[in-house]
């Protein structure tokens, strides 16, 4: 899937900060764009496994 990011110059952190628009809470940051990019895929993946381990349940 594809998410849309809002990336901005944080002037008081001194880089970029990305935050994904459709998974809410899932922000990273980077002190330049390139930076920001690579941690902003892997807080994804992060925010997507913990949701995928959030959804598994047991019938017993």
């Amino acid at each position: 899937m594809k998410y849309k990011v809002y990336f901005y110059f944080d002037p008081e952190y001194g880089g970029f900060v990305a935050d994904v628009l459709d998974l809410p809470g899932c922000v990273s940051q980077g002190k330049n764009l390139q930076e920001a990019i690579d941690n902003v895929k892997d807080a994804i993946a992060g925010y997507l496994e913990v949701e995928k381990e959030k959804s598994v349940f047991f019938i017993l």
